[in-house]
């Protein structure tokens, strides 16, 4: 199976981007755009010069267990750079959401409650609400990764989406918000 087949079989279609998508960020986007392939993992990230960003991160199911998935998080990690991922929700019919989230807080991830952002899914034009997780070795504010969220949204996701999708992406504004009071509900709580 190919990696974008492994993908598309695991992810939810309404997180995934098409492969004419990820070709072209993969050619034209080479410079930050990058996908570390092996026989039981696909990893599919942005290097920004301040960041990191986890588009996809599949690990096989046959090799779960076994640190790979913990062997690509420490190779991003020693670039020391923050790290940011999104990922949804726990839902209860979908043991796999748990699983994800339960890994990266054994990595250190933590969420960015005031960040609201919701993911545009442009192959059926429709939006999901995703969680933001960032992982970081010294201080970094909700803030600086509420901002590079904006950057990841305006040069991945919305990378190319009239051309290859006939939808013009929504307004940054829209999809990324920062919401100071949302974080303090949720610590109340």
């Amino acid at each position: 199976m190919s990696w974008y087949e492994e993908l598309n079989t695991y992810f939810p279609v309404d997180e995934m981007k098409s492969k004419r998508q990820f070709d072209a960020l993969l050619s034209e986007k080479e410079e930050i755009y990058r996908k570390d392939e092996g026989q039981y993992h696909v990893l599919i990230y942005a290097e920004f010069e301040t960041f990191i960003f986890i588009d996809f991160v599949w690990v096989s199911e046959k090799s779960r267990g076994k640190g790979i998935g913990h062997q690509l998080m420490a190779k991003l990690k020693a670039k020391n750079k923050p790290i940011i991922l999104e990922v949804e929700p726990i839902d209860e019919d979908e043991r796999d959401t748990e699983k994800r989230l339960r890994f990266y807080k054994r990595e250190g991830f933590k969420h960015v409650l005031p960040i609201v952002y919701k993911h545009q899914d442009f192959i059926r034009n429709k939006e999901t609400q995703l969680e933001i997780l960032y992982w970081a070795n010294s201080e970094v504010s909700e803030r600086a990764i509420f901002e590079d969220m904006k950057k990841v949204y305006e040069q991945i996701h919305s990378y190319k989406v009239k051309e290859i999708y006939g939808y013009t992406p929504k307004p940054t504004s829209d999809v990324v918000r920062f919401e100071e009071n949302r974080g303090l509900q949720n610590i109340l709580l």
